[in-house]
């Protein structure tokens, strides 16, 4: 499944800053203002074809897939079969869209080559989201970027600029829990008052599941099938290719990924941040194993030349500002998990693979990843549960309903669930763990300025420079 690489392209600069970008008319504004019927296909474009964008495109086939933009077709394929090669039955439908689509190598390219399309959706590696949804969006398109929304703080205050200036835009972030019924729950049971006044919180995960806490390995030959020059894109280190990035153990490395936080924070610290409201974190603090290559195993600052993540880390954030009084939330990764509360019932136990505890003064409220399987613990609260009715709208298919629901919203039928306006106060949430992770001691955040306000060198952690060619 070979294609000929997307060379040679120049692209002017994009003006930068969090609320720089005004509404701007692109190429698909036709496309915006369409009156939408129910029986209408939405033109769609996806950037990342394989992995995660597979199981995200795989239930968009009954949308119209014109362009399918990625680095690697061999690995694209590798999507709709299991490891035996025998061919997944829910992704023969998208193999056959694929098939039927126009494809492309640079998305830089892909965006200038459609002028038909609707709608984008991104799941390339986190350094790419920023640019290609800041594309995507100055042309007028509808936007569903993969979870972490963004590399950068930075990123994330621009791309919600543009939505906030663009309020046709429909976006969506990858965070499938929040359209789960169980989440949704959740919420309810939290802002009810089951568990009473909640002031800390418990979240963990057994991520990362990739290499992290190791060097970085000498570069060797890419595959003929990879165009390595555009996998590494806005990335400005010069690092050659190695199995060890690319394609799935990427998110361990710190030009491309945001570490296990960036990855399943958006899935766990998701529903605290959503029930409780409680403002952006007032001061962050990292605890972590060594960094990858350092072999100061007592040293609390990453090395000179960043390679991999930690790989385990335990992230106090404080919210001051949350309403009802300070809220203390703790994170744990590399299958570090919380002490087991004294009140868990005999043959409960807390999922190692993660999870999040919420801790108030009337009981507690244990649920999975992804908000699944909430349990109540504590004295009358089943009976008080009882009495606290659904508020919250339930999204078409739950979990599985979130692309969809993006489709349906771009329609007009229903609200996304998961839009930049909100998506980003949990981005930023979790982005500035990684930011206390890098700065080597705590933090302490205005979030209404967007400054460290007692490490100001640390400021330079929440942006981020960019090659030539793949500039903001």
């Amino acid at each position: 499944m070979g294609e000929a690489r997307d060379k040679g392209l120049t692209r002017r600069a994009w003006l930068g800053g969090a609320t720089a970008a005004l509404a701007v008319p692109g190429i698909a504004e036709a496309a915006r203002r369409r009156r939408w019927k129910p029986s209408d296909r939405v033109n769609l474009a996806v950037i990342g074809a394989g992995g995660m964008g597979a199981s995200n495109m795989s239930r968009l086939t009954s949308q119209n897939i014109v362009a399918v933009t990625d680095v690697d077709f061999d690995h694209v394929a590798k999507s709709f079969v299991d490891k035996q090669g025998v061919a997944i039955p829910d992704r023969v439908a998208l193999r056959a869209a694929y098939d039927r689509a126009a494809r492309h190598a640079d998305y830089r390219r892909m965006f200038d080559a459609h002028r038909e399309l609707d709608a984008v959706l991104i799941a390339t590696p986190d350094h790419h989201h920023a640019v290609a949804a800041k594309m995507a969006m100055e042309r007028g398109l509808h936007v569903y970027v993969q979870k972490p929304l963004t590399y950068t703080i930075a990123e994330s205050r621009m791309l919600a600029g543009i939505a906030r200036n663009n309020p046709r835009l429909v976006t969506q972030m990858g965070n499938q829990g929040h359209s789960g019924d169980d989440g949704r729950r959740v919420i309810e049971l939290i802002r009810g008052g089951v568990i009473g006044n909640v002031r800390e919180v418990q979240a963990w995960t057994n991520r990362p599941v990739w290499p992290q806490g190791i060097a970085r390995p000498a570069a060797v030959p890419a595959p003929a099938s990879l165009d390595w020059d555009i996998w590494m894109g806005p990335a400005t280190v010069g690092w050659g290719y190695n199995p060890a990035y690319a394609h799935f153990n990427w998110r361990g490395w710190t030009p491309f990924g945001t570490g296990a936080l960036g990855d399943m924070g958006a899935h766990l610290l998701d529903f605290p941040i959503w029930a409780l409201s409680p403002g952006l974190p007032t001061r962050v603090e990292t605890r972590h194993s060594a960094w990858g290559g350092d072999d100061n195993l007592w040293d609390d600052k990453p090395p000179a030349e960043l390679g991999s993540y930690p790989l385990a880390a335990i992230t106090h954030f404080e919210f001051g500002n949350a309403p009802g009084g300070p809220l203390k939330l703790t994170w744990y990764d590399g299958g570090l998990m919380p002490p087991t509360p004294p009140d868990l019932p005999a043959g409960v136990s807390m999922n190692p693979g993660g999870g999040v505890l919420f801790i108030g003064d009337k009981g507690m409220l244990m649920h999975e990843t992804y908000g699944e399987k909430p349990m109540l613990i504590g004295e009358g609260t089943a009976e008080r549960a009882a009495a606290i009715p659904q508020t919250l709208p339930r999204i078409a298919g739950g979990r599985d309903g979130h692309e969809m629901n993006w489709i349906a919203a771009i329609r007009g039928e229903t609200k996304a669930s998961s839009p930049f306006a909100d998506a980003t106060l949990l981005n930023e949430t979790m982005l500035l763990g990684m930011v206390a992770l890098r700065a080597g001691q705590p933090i302490r955040y205005d979030g209404t300025a967007g400054q460290i306000t007692n490490v100001p060198d640390a400021n330079r952690f929440l942006r981020r420079d960019y090659r030539a060619g793949w500039t903001l």
